[in-house]
């Protein structure tokens, strides 16, 4: 079986991220397609407590037919948020499966700060994917949607409901949840 990997902090999880694992999964023949909540950002980043961003996480994978899963393995014991922490315990408890991590083209300038990536590249197929703005060479695939989460914060944290960027059943998990400034639904 061969999975990607698909690692963020889901702050909330939007259309770009659907877009991005729908696109791995139609062209780069893996079977599945993991969305991986970080259970504490690397580099100190605030985010909505984890069981909420997995919850918002399901829920998008709800919207696909089985193709798109969830994982928690970012809040076991032990694990730092790390990506190559994070695979090696995926190698080990997974044997069978060969690996994708998915990338977007701006995360290329950060590499120098991932612990170990060579490790990453021995244990995986590193895919990049072209995000608007940020070329780079051997990624793979159309420009991805120009969405972030920090814009979907801020729309927010201004009054107005992005409809248009985040997936139905995420929406309503932060609705339901008081996530980001959103009432409780009525």
């Amino acid at each position: 079986m061969q999975v990607a990997l698909l690692g963020g902090s889901f702050n909330p999880p939007h259309v770009g991220h659907l877009m991005a694992a729908s696109y791995v999964h139609a062209t780069q023949g893996v079977d599945q397609v993991w969305l991986m909540p970080s259970w504490q950002h690397p580099f100190g980043k605030q985010m909505e407590d984890f069981e909420h961003r997995v919850a918002m996480c399901e829920a998008m994978c709800r919207e696909t037919s089985g193709w798109l899963r969830t994982t928690r393995i970012e809040s076991e014991p032990g694990l730092t948020g790390r990506t190559v922490d994070t695979l090696e315990l995926l190698v080990a408890r997974h044997p069978d499966v060969r690996w994708s991590i998915i990338i977007g083209s701006d995360i290329l300038r950060d590499l120098p700060h991932w612990k170990d990536f060579h490790r990453i590249q021995e244990m995986s197929r590193v895919l990049v994917l072209y995000r608007a703005g940020y070329p780079a060479p051997d990624t793979v695939g159309p420009p991805l949607a120009e969405v972030s989460s920090t814009e979907i914060r801020e729309l927010l944290a201004r009054g107005k409901e992005p409809s248009d960027l985040v997936p139905s059943g995420v929406l309503a998990h932060a609705r339901a949840a008081g996530l980001y400034g959103l009432g409780r639904a009525r």
